[in-house]
């Protein structure tokens, strides 16, 4: 069975002993999915961190989680997971981060919840070549891509599948997130493990994975249209 690395259960409590001074400082986001988190970063050391299974609360929970880091989460850069995943919490963290970065100067720049749990797999079980991520997409669909570990690279796009293509396209690899249940009535045998991303794990993620633009990667159009898209204007 696929595990996770102990960075993504135990993080370091937050300190709210004063502000830290440091361009190095990294204010990670993570609201893409039912999970709320978020980590202060000084270059790969986690200073910081929370993480709690909030459903559909982002909104209510993200910015005093934000403000109970060090120094209130303030930093020269903000990390922000852009998707795909749920379209109200990609738009939450994004509101925040963008927000912040106005009051902060900070930079913003973007990360997919897709590498960040196949980094985070990869962290946990080292033996292994590839795996595929495999996150809730709604409307009875599931987001999933799958990744090589050396070097760490994704293996071809990620895709709205419904779960009996997901499985198909598995093709016997090791699978983690939020979706996997929907595959595991399918078949007997199969490596899942089911989890949410956690911001610490943001550390893991090589620079060309943190570079996205601060907008949202949508897995599959929104269920709400425009007038105009409805033909009424």
């Amino acid at each position: 069975m696929a595990t996770l690395p102990p960075s993504s259960i135990d993080s370091p409590a937050p300190n709210s002993s004063g502000s830290i001074v440091s361009s190095d400082l990294t204010l990670v986001i993570e609201t893409a999915t039912a999970a709320c988190s978020v980590a202060l970063l000084d270059g790969t050391t986690v200073l910081a961190a929370a993480h709690e299974v909030v459903g559909r609360g982002h909104a209510e929970r993200l910015v005093p989680m934000i403000a109970s880091l060090p120094g209130e989460g303030r930093a020269a850069r903000i990390l922000v997971d852009v998707g795909p995943g749920s379209f109200t919490g990609v738009r939450v963290g994004l509101a925040a981060a963008l927000g912040l970065s106005i009051g902060w100067g900070a930079e913003v720049r973007g990360y997919s919840s897709l590498a960040l749990l196949a980094a985070s797999g990869f962290a946990g079980n080292p033996d292994i070549p590839q795996l595929a991520v495999v996150l809730e997409g709604g409307h009875g669909e599931v987001f999933m891509q799958a990744f090589h570990s050396q070097p760490f690279q994704e293996d071809g796009p990620f895709r709205s599948l419904v779960p009996i293509a997901a499985l198909e396209a598995l093709a016997g690899r090791p699978a983690f997130g939020s979706g996997v249940r929907h595959l595991a009535p399918l078949a007997e045998g199969l490596d899942l493990c089911e989890t949410l991303p956690a911001a610490a794990d943001a550390r893991l993620l090589a620079a060309d994975f943190t570079a996205l633009p601060a907008r949202p990667i949508y897995g599959r159009a929104p269920d709400a249209k425009t007038l105009a898209e409805r033909g009424l204007a």
